[in-house]
């Protein structure tokens, strides 16, 4: 969508504001009757109250609040997110004074917190919000100017409320520690009043301008946020929950996936809680802080660049000076096998050099085609000890590690760092594509199909293929990609991530210096 369907939202909610004013019409408390909750006192899902929403349409337009807000505590949600916004989302005040009382306990706490999500403008709407049960209210950074943001967390801490921060752009987080600073400098020491303990932060993986959704926002911001910091939108499965959970997130909300089917929502709750901050995150945080500086530095979406079937020193070595954001290791019985001591001592060889540089060293990856191979097995070791950083499962998916069927492989785990790679030749190829993004992966690499060769192979992906699904999630693209096409391939197809072996080499596995400095020459030149 080209619309911002955000500046809409708030331009048409102004106009309501205009002419019912803050309540909208409707009839509120005139003082607060429900006990407390904090939010976001313990990890957990936020689960959410959704009739409708601007790019779904309607989702659940006879749902009952009071039994889906009851439903969602039993499921042990540790919020409940009630949507008020009249015109796109089909919500209304009456919906978050229904479903405070719904897990009100009556003695002055509540079975879980209450969020009021909406597109709030104004300091008086948090009075409201309180009045009508509320523990937290969401303000939107990308709308909220300085001053007006830190006047509405003030008022959300004079009613011992959390306000729920949402940030996604630069300029957001900005104003988000703008929002930090300001409290704790005038908290003076006071625990009850410090940022820490008022301010909670989200981030958004929906683009509210576009609403289209990329996990890997989250993971790039995740180390810029407070302790306190919630995973928004594109969870709709345990496998999702499960690896907003690895990047350090201490909550999750969810809202379409679980008004329309209630009963998930324990599922969801048990998988966030199973699951822990791990290697696996740290993998997809560093890839997106990478990706993202990158851009800034170049001031444009260039992609990430893998150059993979390493096995001289030499060529891994002129790679990364060159610009490599990756290096791939094949461990799989073809003509690029590399071997377990020259990884181990290349890569500590590579980052002793770079740290003592000061600079960021590539990422390390190893490519099975196989788990229970000893050369498969040897790379998920490898990426076990941190020697690797990442496994690439090619040609097969990896393992469901939620379902223990990781066998006796050693390392075998749901901390593992790694994505996969998968071969297209047909339209049919992409739906095992749509079959790993549901298991909760946040990028697939696409490579060639070519009966009998695993990768490597010098030849594209159809065109017409790779035409019909842009645009539904950022390119990872291998197979035939030479100094000659690259640019080519960056004009058509805006990859984030550009995966180059044969078309950089004399011989499988001898790259050749010259066409590695046509690649990213060529490379670099598409930018002007």
């Amino acid at each position: 969508m080209s619309e911002d369907i955000l500046k809409k939202i708030v331009d048409k909610r102004r106009a309501d504001i205009e002419r019912l004013g803050l309540t909208f019409g409707f009839d509120i408390p005139e003082k607060r009757t429900v006990g407390r909750c904090e939010f976001l006192g313990r990890p957990g899902p936020i689960l959410e109250v959704k009739r409708a929403s601007p790019s779904k349409g309607d989702i659940a337009p006879d749902l009952v609040p009071a039994d889906l807000a009851c439903t969602y505590a039993a499921a042990g949600a540790q919020a409940i997110s009630v949507l008020t916004e009249t015109n796109y989302f089909k919500g209304t005040l009456a919906d978050l004074i229904t479903v405070a009382k719904a897990v009100d306990n009556g003695d002055g706490t509540k079975k879980c917190a209450v969020l009021r999500k909406d597109f709030l403008l104004f300091e008086d709407e948090i009075d409201i919000a309180y009045r009508c049960g509320a523990d937290a209210v969401l303000l939107i950074a990308r709308i909220l100017d300085d001053e007006q943001l830190i006047k509405m967390a003030k008022r959300a801490q004079s009613f011992d409320m959390q306000a729920f921060v949402e940030v996604r752009e630069p300029d957001d987080l900005r104003k988000l520690n703008l929002v930090l600073e300001t409290l704790d400098k005038e908290a003076a020491g006071d625990a009850a009043k410090s940022a820490e303990r008022t301010i909670v932060a989200g981030v958004n993986s929906r683009d509210l301008a576009t609403f289209h959704i990329d996990p890997m926002v989250p993971a790039a911001i995740r180390n810029k946020l407070p302790a306190k910091a919630v995973f928004e939108s594109g969870v709709h499965t345990p496998a999702d929950a499960a690896f907003a959970r690895s990047l350090g997130f201490k909550g999750i909300l969810v809202g379409e996936a679980v008004a329309k089917n209630p009963p998930l929502a324990a599922k969801l709750v048990e998988a966030f809680a199973a699951a822990e901050d791990n290697r696996r995150g740290d993998f997809w945080k560093t890839f997106a802080e990478r990706r993202d500086a990158k851009r800034a530095a170049y001031a444009a979406q260039i992609p990430m660049v893998k150059i993979c079937g390493i096995t001289r020193e030499e060529d891994g070595f002129a790679a990364a000076e060159m610009g490599a954001d990756m290096l791939g290791f094949v461990f799989s019985n073809t003509k690029r096998l590399t071997n377990e001591k020259f990884v181990r001592d290349f890569t500590q060889l590579l980052r002793s050099e770079y740290e003592a540089e000061g600079k960021l060293c590539p990422l390390f990856v190893g490519v099975i085609t196989e788990t229970t191979t000893e050369e498969g097995k040897t790379a998920i070791k490898l990426a076990a000890e941190g020697i690797l950083d990442a496994v690439q499962f090619h040609g097969f998916a990896a393992p469901s590690f939620d379902k223990g069927d990781s066998g006796s492989v050693p390392g075998m785990t749901s901390s593992l760092p790694c994505y996969n790679a998968l071969r297209i030749g047909e339209e049919s190829d992409f739906e095992n594509f749509a079959a790993i993004r549901k298991h909760g992966e946040p990028r697939v690499l696409l490579d060639a199909k070519v009966e009998g060769i695993p990768g490597g192979s010098g030849q594209r992906i159809p065109e017409e293929l790779l035409r019909e699904k842009a645009g539904e999630t950022p390119f990872w693209l291998a197979g035939g990609i030479t100094p000659e096409n690259i640019g080519d391939i960056c004009a058509k197809f805006s990859p984030e991530l550009v995966d180059v072996s044969s078309g950089v080499e004399d011989a499988p596995g001898i790259k050749n210096v010259e066409k590695l400095q046509q690649l990213f020459g060529n490379l670099f030149e598409n930018l002007k």
